[in-house]
């Protein structure tokens, strides 16, 4: 019988998902661009319809505003007149829509950790056996495998099991990880017309929302930097602004650490998201400022703290968004002193290249 191909006319797939999905999907991206401005992404919305009408006469703007209230993604704000606000299920769809964008589908793990390169006794089986040792417990045991072993060594008429048959489930020993992801919000975020806080937002709670899915057991701490440093909430992501600040990566990197100090695991890493080089420290209740080339005070100071990480075993990751030369010169010199990883990257790629470090940080580090 002769193989060949059967032909038919190509019928595009359709966009089978209801009005309100599909527009949801649009909201999420408009209100994470408008820093958590409900209103603001419904006018965009709104004109959005207006120019390639992406509504029907059967399901309008309106209605999903209406839908937007009966599922609880807005409440009414009373600061505003007719205003509306987010509420926490709109925050957590956000991050999730981040996820799917930027990590793609991940499905939701048991306990979620990360392995290391050693096995023993501990809280998730793998593929592997070996032979009874003295100290496992009675749930490790393969009895298929023990009593084929038993069949093998006895005969299958002898229903004999001694220590000598049996063979456990090897485990893999897991630990917990400690990130603090570290968000430039100076001004040259939003310089010469790119957006570029947009995409560090959406990493952030890509990121978050994975390993709140994905690794449980590990923490996240957010800080954001400009003249100063401060934490945040990964609820507070969607409503990040940049500022008229300067670049402290100083205050960045000291604050990063105190909450490291705090935190038990011994696995801890530090994630940094900028777009351009320090220009400014604190000192006392005055701010040293210079934004022409770079300033050895200032360089000096940033070394400093990336080799005080290092004898502290915390590695940084450093994300470039920016292409100028002098600047991944000083990136590559950070890194050097920090004995950490650096990327450039372009907006499009960043997602892609934080959660793959981060996975690789697991297995190489963890």
């Amino acid at each position: 019988m002769a193989l060949g191909y059967r032909f038919s006319d190509f019928i595009p797939p359709q966009d089978d998902k209801p009005g309100f999905e599909s527009l949801l999907e649009i909201f999420l991206q408009l209100v994470t661009i408008t820093s958590g401005d409900a209103n603001e992404a419904l006018n965009w919305l709104s004109s959005l319809d207006k120019q390639y009408k992406i509504t029907n006469d059967e399901y309008g703007i309106g209605d999903f505003i209406e839908d937007l209230r009966k599922k609880g993604y807005l409440d009414d704000d009373p600061e505003r007149k007719g205003g509306l606000s987010l509420t926490a299920k709109s925050e957590q769809s956000i991050r999730k829509s981040a996820l799917e964008e930027i990590f793609g589908k991940l499905k939701k793990g048991g306990k979620g950790s990360h392995a290391t390169p050693h096995t023993g006794t501990g809280d998730e089986a793998s593929t592997d056996r070996r032979e009874y040792r003295f100290g496992d417990s009675i749930e490790q045991i393969s009895m298929t495998d023990s009593l084929r072993n038993a069949q093998i060594n006895h005969g299958i008429g002898d229903l004999r099991l001694t220590e000598q048959d049996l063979e456990v489930n090897e485990t893999e020993h897991k630990t917990q990880a400690a990130t603090v992801l570290m968000i430039d919000i100076s001004h040259s975020m939003i310089l010469y017309g790119e957006d570029r806080i947009t995409p560090a937002k959406k990493v952030g709670m890509a990121l978050a929302e994975l390993i709140r899915q994905k690794y449980p057991k590990d923490t996240l701490d957010v800080i954001v930097f400009g003249n100063d440093a401060w934490q945040i909430e990964v609820k507070d992501l969607p409503y990040l602004e940049v500022g008229p600040y300067h670049t402290n990566t100083v205050a960045g990197l000291e604050l990063a650490l105190d909450i490291l100090r705090k935190r038990k695991t011994p696995n801890k890493q530090i994630f940094m998201i900028t777009d351009g080089k320090p220009t400014c420290l604190k000192e006392g209740l005055r701010y040293y400022k210079n934004s022409f080339g770079l300033d050895r005070k200032v360089v000096n100071k940033t070394l400093n703290l990336a080799a005080q990480c290092r004898r502290l075993k915390i590695p940084v990751t450093t994300f470039m968004i920016a292409s100028d030369p002098y600047l991944q010169a000083f990136v590559d010199e950070f890194t050097k002193v920090n004995n950490g990883q650096a990327y450039y990257s372009s907006l499009k790629g960043l997602g892609h290249l934080v959660f793959r470090d981060y996975r690789q940080n697991r297995k190489k580090n963890f």
